[in-house]
């Protein structure tokens, strides 16, 4: 299986200890709910040199490309059974 390029392999140093804003959208996601437009708004609210940590139910891949286009770098993690972290970062902030 390839990694698609939005995804990094590795989580840079720098952005693993930076200060995390966490979200967790699995119980939105339960309810049957759809979280895109809080993981936005979350986004939008994360201070500069700090990681949105996001927890989701799947792997979360068509919002990676929504991200990039903002400027925002992803590593991703499988957790148990249906339990998946994803680090955002802007890119800007980390180079």
């Amino acid at each position: 299986m390839s990694i698609p390029e939005t995804i990094e392999t590795r989580l840079p140093e720098a952005v693993a200890e930076a200060p995390c804003v966490d979200l967790d959208v699995r119980p939105v996601l339960a309810a049957g709910g759809e979280p895109f437009a809080l993981i936005m708004e979350t986004a939008a609210a994360v201070p500069p040199r700090h990681v949105l940590r996001l927890r989701a139910t799947f792997k979360p891949v068509p919002l990676f490309a929504v991200m990039r286009a903002k400027g925002w770098g992803s590593w991703v993690a499988a957790g148990a059974g249906d339990d998946w972290t994803v680090c955002f970062y802007r890119r800007a902030d980390f180079a």
